[in-house]
């Protein structure tokens, strides 16, 4: 039986055959992947092309009626043209000792999306929260170029070794960035002009990673990172051993589970002797001392016989960390890390009249085994016809222990190293003008906390402790990352939207502390730096996953805050309510906010959700609140000198209902009065 390897590791694996460096060859006149077929380029702006050829080689350059030339210098060649309005298609035509034609190319507005995975997932992970929309989108004028993952050590790249541009149509669709597809759909409507993304952002990165080598001397610890990188015989150990470990660890459990050798997948299987479980749910949590290596769980249902004629959609929810799913003995699927939803096809031919089984193989490696909760347990039968029958696949289940494992040996994910990132993902894409970046990462600096004092240097981030209301690095960090970014494309301050991060995690009944919070913080307080807005995202999340399905509000709240920032439209009321003030009148709190217009709005009526206040000594209660107008008046028994405030300060807020007019949800916050 072929065993899948666990993520990120296997993706570790693959990037070790792409390479650290990469010169492009100057025998022939060259142009980078971005200027290939179906480009768009960027509208009213000066139009850049480049590329790369033989030293003094002169290069002649024709685009939209347009021609001129230049000689190359050190292997490189630039023009540049007037800049011109949205339309096309043109062609593209470089000479020099042979000559390249690139077609179809349009003038738009050009999107850099990046960041990590909630930014990466595409539209096929979304589909059923979409129905019908990959076959029925055919937007010819909004386009992708998408591209893969890769990394960089010593020093910025010139040129991506994969990539193309595609457009949004059904053929394409389902590799889009979800959020990115929205956005792009939105502002296309909006402007009717051409709409481009440049996709870059990698799954679990941090912001570090996406940061220029000369941005992160501020952040000595991160440079310390880098260093060892720079070695290929390092990177090359590092590699080797990661992938020995890795063979090790799955090549020992295969060799010592029981299920593979008596064949627990088949169809009949005496399991009388075997434990139960809850599906939903942890195996931990319901008393088993399973930690790591694998389980079989089993499960039996019975089907009539036009039920067993139709074939079926498998929905198994997600499950820590790794499976492999069989219908009366057929495989039928696998997965090797707990974030993907499984949903896997059965076809016909498979079911029968009568019993019928499902069993899976868990695979372990994070201590915590089983089935997420709240999630969709079910066969769905002739999924895409009137007649659906769903069998539901919640309750028992018998399971057994196949082998146990000693944790799995840590890995470097060599792609998360600081500045990797920039270097290889970013760099390549420095000569394009753009219209603005769209940013949705976080998750993996949640934990990076404690930063306070370090990070306030000169000539950036404010000194004062008023300043510094969140101790999160994030929030030197990500400001740093946008300077840096806006200095490395030289186009002034283009606009930089970003998601804040969504709710996640369960809900807690009073008022905690919270890393999450933390961050989420320190993105708010970003909104300082000149051309920036967020997107609010705490109504939309999942409180069991990490990748929540709803993409489209995310993307349409970016793009409402592009059209205010990028494209002039000052009075669209494009965020929610956002805190100005916070005044001391007697034992109350006075908030005032900005973007409420028409007023403030508890969503649902009622009272309004996680309002929290505290005295000097912090230790938070629930506040009462009511509205007046564009303010909000706040107080609690027992807290007589109320100085700080929080609203929405937790993983995850659940029931945070401050909205305005618009329907736009408010910024978790924390903030103080000033004696």
């Amino acid at each position: 039986m072929k065993t899948i390897l666990s993520f990120p590791i296997q993706f570790l694996l693959l990037l070790s055959l792409v390479a650290a460096t990469i010169s492009p060859a100057h025998a022939d006149v060259t142009l980078p992947r971005l200027l290939s077929d179906g480009a768009i380029l960027q509208r009213d702006k000066p139009l850049t092309i480049w590329g790369w050829a033989d030293e003094g080689e002169q290069v002649t350059v024709s685009f939209a009626g347009q021609q001129q030339t230049t000689t190359a210098q050190a292997g490189k060649w630039q023009v540049t043209f007037p800049a011109r309005k949205a339309g096309g298609p043109y062609e593209l035509t470089v000479s020099g000792k042979n000559t390249l034609t690139r077609k179809d190319i349009l003038l738009g507005d050009v999107w850099i999306a990046a960041g990590q995975s909630n930014m990466e997932l595409p539209l096929r992970r979304v589909r059923y929260q979409y129905p019908g929309l990959i076959e029925s989108t055919r937007l010819p004028q909004v386009r992708e170029f998408n591209v893969p993952v890769a990394y960089a050590f010593k020093g910025p790249l010139a040129d991506y070794t994969q990539g193309e541009w595609k457009t949004a149509t059904p053929d394409n669709l389902a590799s889009f960035s979800a959020v990115g597809f929205f956005f792009a759909q939105q502002l296309h409507r909006a402007t009717h002009v051409p709409i481009a993304l440049v996709t870059l952002p990698v799954g679990g990165s941090p912001a570090e990673a996406w940061m220029s080598e000369p941005a992160l001397k501020t952040y000595p610890h991160y440079l310390e990172k880098l260093q060892p990188f720079k070695n290929d015989a390092h990177v090359q150990a590092t590699i080797a051993t990661d992938k020995a470990n890795n063979d090790k660890w799955y090549s020992d459990l295969n060799a010592a589970d029981i299920g593979l050798q008596k064949g627990w997948s088949q169809a009949e299987l005496a399991t009388d002797s075997w434990n139960t479980v809850q599906v939903p749910g942890f195996f931990k949590e319901q008393g088993s001392d399973f930690t790591n290596g694998s389980l079989w769980v089993r499960k039996e249902f019975v089907l009539t016989a036009p039920q067993a004629e139709k074939a079926g959609m498998l929905w198994l929810g997600s499950i820590v960390d790794g499976d492999q799913v069989f219908v009366n003995g057929q495989a039928v699927g696998q997965t090797g890390y707990q974030y993907p939803p499984r949903i896997y096809p059965v076809p016909a031919g498979v079911l029968t009249a009568g019993k019928n089984t499902i069993a899976i193989r868990i695979t372990s490696y994070t201590a915590n085994a089983g089935f997420v909760k709240d999630k969709r347990y079910a066969l769905v039968l002739d999924e895409a016809l009137p007649t659906t029958e769903t069998i539901p696949l919640q309750g028992e289940w018998k399971y057994q222990i196949a082998a146990n494992a000693p944790a799995m040996k840590p890995t470097t994910t060599l792609h998360y190293v600081p500045a990797s990132l920039f270097n290889a993902k970013l760099a390549p894409a420095l000569p394009l003008q753009i219209k603005g970046v769209i940013w949705y990462q976080g998750e993996s600096n949640v934990e990076r906390a404690d930063a306070q004092g370090v990070h306030r240097q000169p000539g950036g981030q404010c000194a004062e402790e008023s300043c510094a209301v969140s101790t999160s690095e994030y929030r030197y960090l990500f400001a740093d990352l946008i300077r840096d970014w806006r200095v490395q494309f030289k186009q002034g301050d283009v606009p930089f939207l970003f998601v804040q991060l969504a709710n996640f995690l369960p809900a807690k009944p009073e008022p905690v502390e919270s890393k999450w919070a933390e961050l989420r913080e320190a993105q708010r307080q970003t909104l300082a730096l000149k051309n920036t807005a967020m997107a609010v995202a705490i109504d939309v999340g999942e409180w069991n996953d990490i990748h929540p399905l709803n993409k489209q509000s995310v993307g349409e709240r970016l793009a409402l805050s592009a059209l205010k920032v990028a494209y002039g439209k000052k009075r669209l009321l494009a965020s929610g309510p956002v805190l100005q003030k916070v005044a001391r009148k007697g034992n109350k709190l006075e908030l005032s906010f900005a973007d409420t217009g028409k007023g403030l709005r508890v969503r649902g009526g009622g009272d309004l959700k996680q309002i929290a206040i505290a005295g000097a000594d912090k230790r938070f209660v629930w506040a009462k609140a009511e509205v007046k107008k564009q303010k909000l008046v706040v107080w609690a028994d027992g807290v007589s000198q109320p100085k700080w405030v929080r609203y929405a300060w937790a993983d995850n807020p659940e029931g945070a209902n401050l909205y305005n007019s618009a329907g736009l949800p408010a910024s978790p916050f924390e903030a103080s009065v000033l004696d």
